[in-house]
């Protein structure tokens, strides 16, 4: 595609950064083809962007997940990071039940719960706290996500 495909979904309300922030804004996602991870990408029902060729081999393809302030990029000459070796990157959700739902409904294969306790251990944390319950999905060439569920931050988040 040359031109820029942009969504008429609006994004979740975002300030510019104060004087002195640093914000996450764009994490690169390395994939070996770029339409079967841009339908993966879609099919989770995260915002398209943009994709665009702005030079001789180089596509961009920009998704944003539902509320959040930082967003995807896959592509062709974007980074040099082998497909497959983005791993374990944290995707924040109030009710990972429902999310991990959401996923498998949309026909994606997701983990069964795990929480930490020494290491990985099967089922949600026993006390229910934030941080410590977790799922984990792979788009089509193994890049990895774990939904970690988060009902209460933390002091100072």
């Amino acid at each position: 595609m040359s031109s820029t495909d942009t969504s008429t979904e609006s994004a979740a309300a975002s300030s510019l950064p104060k004087p002195g922030e640093v914000r996450l804004e764009v994490v690169a996602v390395p994939v070996s083809d770029v339409d079967r991870a841009k339908a993966f990408y879609e099919k989770l029902g995260w915002r398209l962007d943009i994709d665009i060729e702005p030079g001789p081999g180089v596509r961009i393809v920009q998704f944003t997940p539902p509320g959040s302030g930082c967003s995807v990029s896959i592509g062709k000459g974007l980074t040099p990071a082998e497909p497959g070796s983005f791993q374990g990157s944290e995707l924040a959700v109030l009710d990972i039940n429902a999310a991990r739902e959401d996923l498998i409904a949309r026909g994606v294969e997701v983990s069964d719960l795990y929480h930490l306790d020494g290491g990985q251990v099967p089922g949600p944390d026993p006390e229910g706290r934030s941080y410590m319950t977790f799922a984990s999905f792979s788009d089509p060439d193994g890049n990895t996500w774990q939904l970690q569920e988060i009902k209460q931050r933390l002091p100072g988040r």
